[in-house]
């Protein structure tokens, strides 16, 4: 039998360095899989950036066995609504549950905080991680090519 200690928290300042690296990884991926060749935010931000994100919105890490392969932010907005942003998993976790378990969490919080809907941009092309939202009951709004290529605007309401 395998035992294994999976936990997911909200991350503290120590966490940056293991966050940008997930990103690092999980948005070099996201970059392959939507046939994207133009380098995204998420893969020029610093430990810097992770760390003012840390201190302004709710960052959580996801960990198996003491190793960071997950993480996800969300900013909680005026209008009670939040922003899902920078969600990735390292792709060799790919695939066992991180990603719906980090989403859950997420949607206990926001339930919590008496949030009516959460936002997140995902790249349109990308039918694995659209059919993923899609899975944990987004839909999409609207496309915009603000960043060079087609990203839905998928929205959760609660």
């Amino acid at each position: 039998m395998f035992n294994y200690a999976f936990i997911i928290r909200k991350a503290v300042e120590s966490d940056a360095p293991a966050i940008h690296e997930i990103m690092q990884e999980s948005f070099e991926k996201y970059m392959r899989d939507s046939n994207l060749t133009e380098p995204l935010e998420a893969m020029t931000e610093t430990v810097d950036d992770i760390l003012a994100d840390i201190r302004t919105k709710e960052v959580f890490i996801a960990l198996i066995d003491g190793i960071a392969v997950g993480s996800a932010r969300v900013e909680i907005l005026p209008d009670n609504t939040a922003y899902l942003s920078r969600f990735g998993v390292r792709p060799a976790y790919n695939n066992i549950g991180v990603g719906i378990a980090m989403m859950s969490l997420i949607d206990r919080m926001l339930i919590e905080k008496g949030i009516k809907c959460v936002r997140l941009h995902t790249a349109s092309r990308n039918k694995d991680l659209v059919r993923f939202y899609y899975g944990r009951g987004f839909y999409i709004e609207s496309t915009t090519n603000d960043k060079g290529y087609i990203r839905a605007l998928m929205v959760k309401e609660y």
